[in-house]
């Protein structure tokens, strides 16, 4: 094992050539982007699938394989999927429904930094590691005894906003908390619109890319509840959003700011898609909240047709599944595949 409690590289990639790869992934979230784009790129493709999912992406043309299984018994199909030169690509279900130690450990070569999952799955090292990139985040509090205003409170994991909450004071956090199991964070509620920006990290050109922006959303939040029900923050969707061009190259370089810290805590940089997501006050401060370590879902809203954002970069528009697979493709004919992979 190499730090971080994920297997050696080198010795998972034994027998992968440029012209056999196949990309896998978990069969939800992003899946269609991720695997149309590989296929796109002339990949093989494999889509793993949750028992009584698989016929729906066995219609899709893109699809080549359907490995349906009970999810956490994926680490016991490392060898299958290496034996079909499988480089998996995870998102948020592969993280919720495996677990981020599995997919720690799981010995196929996984695109991007897997050690950044770790760091994702919990709450409290997830916000330090911004704070350590310089980034503006809102306040996270203890206990709440030290609340002094409207707070949210946020469970561990890849939810998707399930089980999240809001209170006005410490009277209702108190009463709210009582219902709560497992790890969470008490955080202060920042006032201002949602943005969530997607970034691609290449270490073959050596730049991070921003690569759009996009708006959850969310069940009672953004639902016509009328004063019905109280806000929760499931996301039930993505739409697409062009942020005001003269924040543009702030953003960028928050997204910087973040790379050169995840470099220095994991030793590698946070290659492929993250997202850095954020609340825009209306004095056009940029408060980040979360960050997700690997593709997230509102990418989805670019899917086929791409981001008017990657036109800064290529003379086509290109989505993020498709991003993935250029840079693989790309990393193993030039014989830089351990680069993009953990």
């Amino acid at each position: 094992m190499s730090a971080g409690g994920a297997p050696d590289v080198g010795g998972l990639l034994e027998g992968y050539g440029a012209g056999d790869l196949a990309v896998a992934t978990v069969a939800s979230h992003t899946a269609i982007q991720i695997l149309l784009g590989a296929k796109r790129e002339g990949l093989r493709t494999i889509a793993i699938a949750p028992p009584g999912r698989g016929w729906f992406y066995s219609r899709m043309w893109f699809v080549d394989d359907v490995l349906e299984m009970d999810l956490r018994e994926l680490p016991a199909a490392a060898e299958e999927l290496r034996s079909r030169r499988a480089v998996i690509v995870p998102h948020g279900s592969y993280v919720e429904y495996v677990g981020w130690r599995a997919a720690m450990e799981i010995r196929v070569p996984t695109f991007g930094n897997r050690y950044l999952l770790a760091w994702e799955a919990d709450q409290r090292r997830k916000m330090s590691l911004m704070e350590e990139a310089g980034l503006r985040v809102p306040r996270t509090y203890s206990s709440p005894e030290e609340v002094d205003g409207p707070v949210i409170v946020k469970l561990y994991g890849a939810k998707g906003g399930r089980g999240y909450f809001f209170a006005r004071d410490p009277e209702e956090l108190r009463d709210r908390l009582r219902g709560v199991e497992g790890p969470y964070i008490i955080q202060e509620y920042v006032v201002g619109v949602p943005a969530y920006h997607h970034f691609f990290y290449s270490p073959l050109r050596g730049r991070l890319e921003l690569f759009g922006f996009d708006v959850r959303y969310e069940s009672n939040v953004d639902g016509r509840t009328f004063g019905l029900a109280d806000p929760t923050f499931v996301v039930v969707g993505n739409l697409p959003l062009v942020l005001r061009e003269s924040l543009l190259p702030s953003v960028l370089r928050d997204g910087e700011s973040f790379a050169s810290a995840v470099q220095e805590r994991t030793g590698r940089p946070p290659v492929g898609p993250f997202s850095l997501e954020s609340i825009v006050r209306d004095t056009l401060e940029v408060v980040y909240f979360e960050f997700s370590g690997r593709i997230v879902a509102g990418t989805s809203v670019y899917m086929v047709h791409g981001s008017p954002y990657s036109l800064m970069y290529f003379r086509e528009p290109v989505d993020m599944g498709r991003r993935i697979a250029m840079e693989i493709r790309e990393a193993a004919e030039s014989g830089r595949l351990s680069e993009v992979v953990t």
